[in-house]
């Protein structure tokens, strides 16, 4: 009788430290899982800076490409810039 309850207490041990193995296993997957979406995660938002930061520059100089255009055919006087020097009648 006391074979029986010693068998089966280590029985019940042995399920018992099965399952908090497995607990741990399953743990273990899912930090793993955490830590490659985070790293997906920052990746993704750092692309997403670069990606505006190009963005940003490409704005930047297109208004400076449009303002210098704008500036050579504007008809105000400051931009006639002596010519009347070089006139010949």
């Amino acid at each position: 009788m006391l074979k029986a309850i010693n068998t089966k207490l280590l029985i019940a041990i042995l399920a018992a430290l099965a399952v908090i193995g497995g607990l741990l296993v399953r743990q273990n997957g899912i930090r793993k899982d955490q830590a490659a979406a985070a790293a997906r995660t920052a990746a993704v938002l750092e692309q997403q800076q670069r990606q505006a930061a190009a963005d940003q520059k490409y704005r930047e100089d297109e208004a400076k490409k449009v303002d210098t255009i704008r500036r050579s055919k504007s008809k105000m006087p400051a931009n006639e810039q002596k010519t009347w020097n070089n006139y010949l009648p």
